[in-house]
């Protein structure tokens, strides 16, 4: 990696990083096979994902002590998420130094959300082994407090279904309950989806009935979360 792009990298995610280290958590398979088996960034992602997950689960627990364990459980996932990584690396500009082989290249692997993803943990765990632990720890925070005032949205994201019950519950709204209609012939079926919480409802199509229902209860829960709810 050209010295320019090294401390352009390191700028951005504000971290140091041994030059050794941050080569390999760049490295994707597909470029280590086609250079000779060099060493991959897996290693790497694996360790990163550990400390990511200890740090938002710390964060967590230390800033809603009223948030019982499967919420906060939804919101670590959801700030882990391969998902809320990949977008912070679009963010951030990490795909732009990506070591790819050629068909990953052609195929915009520098664009692919689970790719992306993996080496934001790679990173992480570059970071942990260069600088330490509070190095790490600093790293992760920049990498999901722009996600913090969303966390709930992307919570609810990641299973509709459930966080709405779970709203409409809190609210004393009882049971939700769905109603699907499905048109198009079997090889192109659609579905929509039409789900009732208390007085509100939401709507959402999909090409299959569950992800139809995801969909309207996703607006459901907008609909609820909003002010005028």
């Amino acid at each position: 990696m050209p010295d320019s792009d090294r401390a352009r990298l390191l700028s951005t995610l504000q971290v140091e990083i041994d030059d050794v280290l941050l080569t390999r958590a760049l490295t994707h398979r597909s470029y280590a096979y086609e250079h000779g088996g060099l060493p991959t960034n897996e290693r790497l992602e694996f360790l990163g994902d550990s400390v990511l997950g200890f740090v938002v689960s710390d964060y967590l627990f230390r800033s809603f002590p009223d948030i019982q364990e499967d919420e906060l459980s939804r919101r670590r996932a959801a700030l882990v998420s391969t998902v809320a990584l990949a977008g912070r690396a679009t963010d951030l500009g990490v795909g732009e130094f990506l070591l790819l082989g050629r068909g990953e290249q052609l195929t915009g692997g520098d664009r692919k959300a689970s790719l992306l993803a993996d080496v934001m943990e790679a990173l992480i765990g570059a970071t942990y082994l260069s600088a330490g632990f509070d190095a790490a720890s600093a790293l992760v925070m920049r990498i999901v407090e722009p996600l913090l005032p969303r966390v709930a949205q992307l919570s609810a994201q990641m299973d509709p279904k459930t966080s709405l019950q779970e709203l409409a519950q809190s609210r004393g709204l009882g049971q939700v309950s769905y109603q699907v209609t499905a048109e198009g012939p079997d090889h192109d079926r659609r579905y929509h989806a039409v789900v009732t919480a208390g007085a509100v409802t939401g709507s959402g199509d999909g090409t299959t009935k569950k992800h139809a229902e995801a969909a309207a209860a996703l607006n459901a829960w907008h609909a609820l979360m909003s002010p005028d709810a």
